[in-house]
């Protein structure tokens, strides 16, 4: 009697881990890729990668945003980025790791992480239609160099992996890197070949017809550690929700007028820059600001008087604010009452200590408000003015819940001594800035642990749009100490001890520093 063995059962057929991240990750850099590519013709913002970072900024909560800027400061979108890539990676190599007997789940995770390039493109006002090509072109790719890959790795009638010609993959796979990385390189190139500083450069000298009065030799103390008068262009704080800094040309660039006015109207770089210009050094403050905090610099700007061109327009009595639209879809609302106010000195500048706008502070245009938060105020590559109530529009903060009205409050801080510094026990010194734009600093006061109030010396004045630099010298014994500083303005308002948050209209509150005295 003859027996039958029974083969044993046929092992399932499973790509290995290696073969598996790698399909995963080729498939990611495809997609990046071909979307940056078709971005670079369609508008650069619309590559994938670029389009879901603005959306996780545009969307991020209120407590997310302050904490970046307050931890990270400028390199918040750095830390994004890269946080992002770090998503993307883990993302592609699940899919490959869900992917090791058949395609469908990683083709599905594909799938969705397209789809989520193409509502992150949707979402953006600043896109148009067409836009939508690069994210739909990246879809295609990564779900076809996923597929295909599979398939080479893993073809039909193979038992596993090693049953596959490796050196075919590995050869596919060299291919999908190499197209990627051209890919992406002459996308970038593209996307970024504006010009926007040989534009810059070409606008030439800007001389205003108005100029700012001479600045006094005691504008700042910056020898006694005070900073200077002048924040240098490449020192000025930046605040922006800028992921990429916008580059426009003058040619390219035009400012529209509407919504509750007489007559729509719209200006051109050319206009701007053929009339009588104006110069005024203002000082900008960002409401995120901290107290002590240093997102806070001057310039001299050159510009036109904003209410020179509302003018023009006939903004309507029933007009509550101005809507600000920049170029890459950020809004601003401002008082239309302080808009409109010629005795505020609101601007729209092109200028900035005697040279075009940097790039990064919004070239070709920005506007620029005394005496109010930057949120408010200070729109970047603005290239839309809306009068409109408050009830028909939500600007970007006023959305996250900031307030309405940003008047900047009266604050100073010491900038030398640092805190925690060593000191020599004697006489100190210790010099800082106070600020009040648009009402004036009338005196700053120091004190020593619970000790009397003594007065500083204050710079001369420049203007009420301005801060102002102050000096004092303190008798600081042996130990540790807090010396705290307090400033008044011109209205007879002496800041208040109370921190606040902030959220939602500025921080409040004194700075002080701690003095170790040996």
């Amino acid at each position: 009697m003859s027996t039958l063995q029974e083969a044993p059962p046929e092992a399932p057929r499973r790509l290995s881990l290696p073969v598996a991240t790698l399909i995963g990750l080729l498939a990611l850099a495809a997609a990046l890729g071909v979307g940056h590519l078709v971005a670079g013709f369609v508008g650069y913002t619309a590559s994938p990668f670029i389009a879901v970072a603005n959306y996780v900024i545009d969307h991020s909560p209120t407590a997310i945003v302050k904490w970046a800027e307050r931890t990270l400061g400028t390199w918040d979108k750095p830390v994004l980025k890269l946080g992002l890539a770090v998503v993307l990676v883990l993302l592609a190599l699940l899919a490959g790791q869900l992917s090791r007997r058949t395609p469908r789940a990683g083709q599905v995770l594909v799938v969705l992480l397209g789809a989520a390039g193409v509502a992150a493109v949707f979402a953006r006002s600043d896109l148009g239609q067409i836009s939508l090509l690069a994210p739909v072109a990246a879809l295609v790719a990564g779900l076809a160099v996923f597929s295909w890959l599979h398939r080479l790795a893993l073809p039909p009638g193979v038992v596993h992996d090693r049953g596959f010609d490796r050196r075919k993959f590995l050869r596919a796979g060299v291919g999908v890197v190499a197209g990627s990385g051209v890919a992406a390189v002459v996308g970038q190139v593209a996307g970024t070949s504006s010009d926007a500083e040989d534009s810059r450069a070409a606008v030439g000298p800007l001389v205003p017809a108005r100029t700012a009065p001479p600045l006094p030799a005691d504008a700042d103390f910056a020898k006694l550690g005070s900073p200077p008068f002048l924040t240098p262009n490449a020192a000025f704080y930046r605040i922006d929700t800028a992921l990429v800094v916008p580059q426009l040309r003058t040619e390219d660039w035009s400012l529209k007028i509407h919504g509750m006015v007489d007559r729509e109207v719209t200006f051109s770089y050319a206009d701007i820059r053929s009339r009588p210009l104006v110069e005024r050094r203002v000082t900008l403050t960002c409401v995120s600001n901290e107290v002590g905090g240093p997102l806070i610099s001057n310039a001299s700007w050159i510009g036109v008087d904003l209410a020179d061109l509302l003018d023009q327009a006939g903004v309507q009595a029933g007009a509550q604010q101005m809507f600000a639209t920049s170029v890459d879809g950020w809004t601003c609302g401002t008082p239309a009452n302080v808009a409109l106010d010629r005795t505020r000195g609101a601007m729209l500048a092109i200028g900035m200590n005697g040279e075009p706008l940097p790039v990064e502070h919004g070239f070709p245009a920005r506007i620029v408000i005394p005496g109010l938060y930057g949120y408010v105020s200070a729109t970047k590559w603005v290239q839309s003015l809306e009068f409109t109530r408050w009830d028909d529009r939500q600007a970007y903060w006023l959305s996250r819940g900031w307030a309405e009205q940003a008047p900047i409050k009266t604050e100073s801080r010491i900038d030398t001594p640092s805190a925690y510094a060593r000191v020599s026990a004697g006489k100190v010194r210790l010099a800082g800035t106070a600020w009040a734009q648009h009402t004036g600093i009338a005196k700053v006061e120091v004190r020593l642990d619970q000790g009397p109030w003594q007065p500083a010396v204050l710079s001369a004045e420049v203007s009420k749009d301005t801060w102002r630099m102050w000096w004092i010298e303190l008798d600081v014994p042996q130990g540790s100490h807090q010396a705290s500083v307090r400033a008044t303005d011109q209205d007879g308002y002496t800041q208040t001890e109370n921190r606040a948050d902030p959220v939602p209209d500025g921080a409040t509150g004194w700075h002080s520093v701690t003095l170790n005295a040996s």
